[in-house]
């Protein structure tokens, strides 16, 4: 396009495993959360930029075409981010997306979309201002421009697994952006595979901002802020000593959770499918009968990632083909695995990767 500049960031999505739900203030959490980093579900964003005097304009395209719901939910948050990204103003911006997993799929585009667009626009800001950001700093406000966007994107900025929201338990934390989790993990979790069975395609009813917002006045909330810290702190020694029994039992619980808040929010709260909890007995009587390492989790919706070390990869194959895709819609599943995160396709400021 004549005269626009280009900056390309793919950014993955990630998988929560103690779950954020609940948030105050402009987009902080009430209870801190821990995620895995997929690699390959990801989004690539392309921005387009030129100088324009006549004040900040903004177009969004996703596969090619508009999205004007989502062009306003990018336009009212670089009209907020005028503060602290002054030069916003003087630009008019085109952002070409697309993702490489369906919609739907039990993959939180919000957080591989957010994360791709508030890198562009870090990267923007460097060339702009001349900066040259330590890798650190980069990646830190990436990361908190993001979670103005989407709170799980905050998380994205980072590969393997990243911590967001405020815990004494971990140095560095903040409510403001999330940080990579810097604690040794053991082997067993440090190659992690991640299969995506997808239930159903259909648009959940509850969306997970309506969902947040129904917690300000959950009668459950506060015992539910608590039991999150006091999760964290038991996933942290799991993912130290490599205790994937215990890593189960508080993954598999923080799931649950998740969908009774949810069930006890609003009528429409109930998420899951007959299909999903087909699933979970299958994943629970095959682990009780084979020993082996693997559980499931859930997003704000009825799929079910069923995660495993990838050492188990050719068992846990077998078993998804003869006994787990009955249950998925069209048969279809995607199969990921822990990744590294983010990175920069065509950007004119430093090389950047995280």
């Amino acid at each position: 396009m004549t005269d626009f500049q280009k900056i390309t960031w793919q950014s993955p999505s990630n998988i929560a495993l103690i779950k954020y739900w609940g948030k105050h203030g402009h987009q902080l959490p009430c209870n801190p959360s821990l995620s895995m980093t997929l690699d390959k579900a990801r989004t690539t964003t392309s921005m387009y930029y030129r100088a324009d005097s006549h004040g900040l304009k903004v177009k969004y395209l996703f596969e090619g075409k508009k999205q004007e719901e989502f062009e306003m939910k990018i336009l009212k948050l670089m009209i907020s981010l005028q503060d602290e990204m002054p030069f916003l103003n003087q630009y008019e911006f085109r952002f070409e997306s697309s993702n490489n997993f369906p919609h739907s799929a039990g993959i939180a585009s919000s957080a591989s979309s957010m994360s791709a667009l508030a890198l562009c626009l870090v990267s923007l800001e460097e060339i702009l201002l001349k900066e040259n950001y330590s890798r650190e700093d980069f990646l830190k406000r990436a990361s908190h421009i993001a979670r103005l966007g989407s709170g799980s994107a905050s998380r994205s900025i980072f590969g393997n697994y990243a911590l967001w929201g405020h815990t004494d338990d971990l140095e560095q934390s903040s409510d403001e952006y999330a940080i990579p989790f810097t604690l040794p993990v053991h082997e067993k979790f440090a190659a992690m595979g991640d299969a995506v069975l997808l239930v159903s395609s259909q648009q959940k009813s509850v969306s997970s901002s309506l969902g947040h917002h129904l917690m300000t006045v959950h009668p459950f909330a506060e015992a539910r802020y608590k039991q999150a810290e006091t999760n964290l702190q038991a996933l942290m020694v799991c993912l130290q000593v490599g205790d994937f029994e215990s890593f189960a039992c508080i993954v598999e619980n923080e799931a649950l959770t998740l969908h009774s808040l949810l069930m006890t929010s609003s009528d429409d709260g109930l998420l899951l499918k007959a299909n999903t909890l087909h699933i979970i007995d299958e994943i629970r009587r095959f682990r009780s009968e084979t020993g082996l390492q693997m559980c499931f989790t859930l997003d704000a919706g009825p799929n079910v990632h069923l995660l495993y070390p990838l050492g188990e990869r050719e068992k846990v194959m077998d078993f998804i083909t003869f006994r787990l895709l009955r249950f998925c819609e069209n048969e279809q599943w995607i199969d990921d695995q822990i990744g590294t995160g983010p990175v920069c396709t065509e950007c004119h400021s430093m090389e950047r990767s995280s």
